[in-house]
């Protein structure tokens, strides 16, 4: 279970932060490779808190990889690590999932069809992962402790 969990702490932290440093430096190359919504389908607005969201992950989101690692190689500060990097992306899925669905129910065009679908399928595995991850990591942390 630990190692697969560390493999998919790397997958899928690398596909993040990979995805938002590529949209803080490359807002319109991201637009293009479908990582951020359409200007067509979004309010001016959004595409620039999406700008400076991304900005902020691309320094952030490193930390699941590195937890990932951490645990791989059964480092000793991997509880530490997992929890910190379980905790960004908890905090991550929760809000962006809660302020991307505010807002289109306030009317703000947050995107396409297919690209709300995909945003919500993605905060909600971002957020099952960053779960399993403070879940098993306590687990961890509370089993050598007791």
């Amino acid at each position: 279970m630990k190692t697969l969990l560390a493999l998919i702490m790397i997958a899928f932290g690398a596909l993040s932060w990979v995805g938002q440093l590529i949209s803080a430096v490359r807002f319109p190359l991201a637009q293009r490779w479908g990582l951020q919504e359409g200007d067509r389908e979004t309010d001016p607005l959004f595409r620039r808190d999406s700008l400076h969201a991304a900005r902020w992950d691309a320094i952030v989101l490193w930390t699941l990889i590195f937890a990932g690692v951490l645990m791989l190689v059964d480092h000793p500060w991997w509880p530490g690590a997992a929890l910190v990097a379980g905790g960004i992306y908890l905090d991550g899925a929760g809000r962006d999932y809660l302020k991307y669905s505010g807002l289109r129910a306030s009317g703000v065009r947050v995107g396409s069809g297919n690209e709300i679908r995909v945003a919500r399928i993605f905060y909600g595995a971002m957020f099952l992962i960053a779960l399993v991850v403070l879940v098993y990591t306590a687990a961890f942390v509370l089993g050598r402790s007791g």
